[in-house]
């Protein structure tokens, strides 16, 4: 946005548009897409905005020159609340936070700031850049409406539901089932490198005290895919709609679904993965179909804990939930058997909110420690794992020849429709 006006330069560049896969391909090199992991953590993947930035410096004519005399701010959606809070172009404060700034694929995991080689490499100008500061803190003060009162954390979307489903110590996990889905383990003060395609991460930082790093698993689409199923094909009218034509058979079928619609996250990284259904015979009905698209998220979410265990050692013992499609029993159900542990849902499932909450009124006083903040977690809901292993691996083994079809539909250089 240009810093004397906030009006935004270009339309947005979402998180799941891929017109960066090329660049991150040239970005590459010989290194490929390890070549930034070890400063950030972070896969050189078209998923991550700091490409996005250079791609806007690049094609939107004039934005260079003004970026590099200061007139253009960039930032994540935090940095842009907080800057409109504390005043916008009348003295607003940019400024964002470690778990944000993490996400650029542009901060350095272990200085916690911008990385002077990075930027260089992308052709970035600090100056664009907002100032890193820790996930809870008094940024400045709100005008307007909400004149005085202190803006005082920030958090990125999952790092924030870590902190709301209050996975303080090591080793504990949450996952939220949103339109993708995000797996987080809490890896302690120091950074756990993958080697099995995850991300190392800011889990959270308060105040002046030693960062937290997770390790987390990015699916790309989970209840996006319900949202296919609906939109797309028309087979359900609405999202709760596919738990009782799911329930309405036995099992899948035989029927795999592997949603790479805009390639696969983690574990794989795969940009060139589209999206395959398979194992289809006539005995297949759109109820079998219903129930593929659910196992496909318990599957997903399987291969990122696989992966977590590999890299960290750490077994998790219970998985805490939260999001939209907790509410769907037979899919919470099918998780916990695959995963062979239990499936806790707690009392306040918007834990994104809660745990931005939870920062500020740390920042603030209202709460002293993290201690205090554990005893506010209530469990609403539990499953535990029914499913016999010999059928939990034969089933797994089923998915995995499943995603394996789902690789190489997609060339840089082909384009065309949906690409």
């Amino acid at each position: 946005m240009g810093r004397a006006t906030g009006e935004p330069v270009h339309n947005a560049v979402v998180w799941q548009d891929t017109r960066t896969a090329a660049l991150c391909t040239e970005l590459g090199g010989q290194d490929g897409q390890d070549r930034f992991r070890a400063a950030t953590g972070l896969p050189l993947a078209s998923y991550f905005s700091g490409p996005k930035v250079t791609w806007l410096l690049d094609n939107v004519p004039g934005l260079r020159e003004r970026a590099e005399n200061g007139e253009i701010a960039f930032g994540t959606i935090d940095s842009w609340l907080i800057w409109n809070l504390t005043g916008g172009p009348d003295g607003g404060v940019h400024v964002t936070d470690v778990t944000n700034a993490g996400r650029t694929m542009l901060m350095n995991l272990e200085t916690l700031q911008w990385d002077p080689a990075i930027l260089s490499a992308m052709n970035i100008p600090e100056a664009v850049l907002p100032e890193i500061r820790s996930s809870a803190e008094v940024y400045g003060t709100a005008v307007g409406g909400l004149a005085g009162v202190p803006v005082a954390s920030a958090l990125g979307d999952q790092q924030a539901a870590v902190f709301g489903q209050t996975c303080y110590g090591v080793g504990e996990a949450k996952n939220t089932y949103g339109t993708g889905s995000f797996l987080l383990l809490n890896t302690g003060e120091t950074p756990v490198v993958s080697k099995h395609g995850l991300l190392t991460t800011m889990g959270y930082q308060l105040g002046g005290e030693r960062p937290v790093y997770c390790l987390e698993g990015s699916i790309a689409i989970t209840g996006a895919l319900v949202q296919w199923f609906r939109d797309q094909l028309g087979i359900i009218g609405s999202a709760d709609e596919i738990e009782p034509l799911a329930a309405s058979v036995e099992d899948n079928g035989g029927a795999y679904i592997v949603p790479a619609f805009s390639g696969l996250y983690a574990p794989y990284w795969r940009s060139d993965a589209r999206g395959v259904v398979t194992g289809l015979t006539r005995y297949v009905t759109k109820a079998h179909l219903a129930r593929a698209v659910l196992e496909a998220t318990s599957w997903q979410t399987r291969e990122v804990v696989d992966a977590m265990y590999q890299d960290s050692g750490v077994r998790i013992t219970t998985l805490k939930v939260d999001g939209g499609m907790t509410a769907n029993g037979l899919l919470m159900q099918h998780q916990a058997d695959v995963l062979g542990v239990p499936v806790i849902r707690p009392v306040v499932a918007e834990t994104t909110c809660l745990g931005a909450a939870y920062a500020a009124g740390l920042a603030t006083g209202v709460w002293q420690d993290l201690d205090e903040l554990g005893t506010h977690w209530r469990r609403d809901a539990e499953w535990a794992p029914r499913m016999a292993e010999a059928e939990r691996e034969r089933e797994y083994g089923n998915w995995r020849k499943a995603v394996e079809r789902s690789f190489g539909w997609h060339a840089e250089d082909q384009g065309g429709r949906g690409a």
